[in-house]
């Protein structure tokens, strides 16, 4: 009788999190044809009386799966997942965000590659993105299968989704863990994988259904964003993982991006970045 790996989630939740919408994430866990063995749930800073709610009755529901870390003032999600990644009991871990709805199967299929493939260290999914209710597709987007075109891929996109990865906790670690880089923590992680030799995929199929709306495509744009992101693509370029060129291409493309009006930006996303 095959004997399926232990495995973990990793979320975090802060403040500004849905109660509504980490209700419909939890639900969605639950729901899975293969379950999780533990949640790791980051609290990143002092939440709303809401959410602290949500959470205390999860873990009263299911006192032996949910593992609460408590952080005591917001450190943004590369710390708290950095954090949270040392406080998982197993060696695989799947991400997932607060807002987000795994599809029944992600998880089955997942340690299905994994246990296929003994090697594999990091895989992810496509995503579908939706508005309001969870039918109404918008968008989707497709990242590369293969471990080349993954690699070549990230030197300009991210090639995995954040919020559909599962990977080796020891690989993680071996990459030098998430690092407290604003917007790109996920950016900087998979180039430290791939240069540390990772051994990567995606499955071509839509296993996480991720929440977009104006509040995502506004967060997506202004100075701020822009030098964030310019400032974590410096980081990539430092590394040697990509060119000056290969740098300067993806600023200048995201400074439009960023600058543009919301409406704009959000066809940016729906049409051309996300397409159908």
């Amino acid at each position: 009788m095959r004997r399926d790996p232990k495995f973990s989630v990793l979320i975090s939740v802060y403040k500004k999190e849905k109660p509504q919408y980490l209700i419909q994430c939890f639900n969605s866990l639950l729901q899975q044809s293969l379950p999780a063995d533990e949640w790791v749930v980051v609290e990143d800073g002092p939440l709303t009386e809401e959410l602290y709610r949500v959470l205390d009755q999860y873990e009263r529901q299911n006192p032996e799966l949910i593992k609460r870390v408590k952080i005591r003032e917001h450190v943004g999600l590369g710390a708290a997942l950095e954090q949270g990644i040392k406080r998982c009991s197993c060696d695989l871990i799947a991400r997932m965000d607060a807002d987000d709805i795994a599809c029944r199967e992600r998880f089955e299929k997942q340690i299905e590659l994994f246990l296929n493939d003994p090697a594999l260290d990091i895989c992810g999914t496509w995503i579908e993105e939706f508005e309001g209710d969870m039918e109404n597709i918008v968008s989707r987007r497709k990242v590369p299968v293969e471990e080349q075109s993954i690699r070549e891929y990230q030197k300009r996109r991210d090639a995995f989704n954040h919020m559909t990865v599962m990977y080796k906790k020891q690989s993680v670690l071996g990459a030098g863990n998430y690092k407290p880089i604003p917007l790109m923590e996920d950016t900087v992680l998979w180039v430290h994988m791939l240069q540390n030799n990772a051994h990567c995929a995606n499955i071509p199929e839509y296993l996480v259904k991720v929440r977009v709306g104006n509040d995502y495509y506004d967060r997506r744009g202004g100075w701020t964003y822009f030098k964030q992101y310019r400032d974590g693509k410096r980081e990539v370029l430092k590394s040697g993982y990509i060119n000056e060129w290969d740098y300067l291409s993806t600023v200048l493309a995201q400074l439009f991006v960023a600058l543009t009006p919301m409406t704009v930006r959000g066809f940016v996303f729906r049409h051309i970045l996300h397409k159908m």
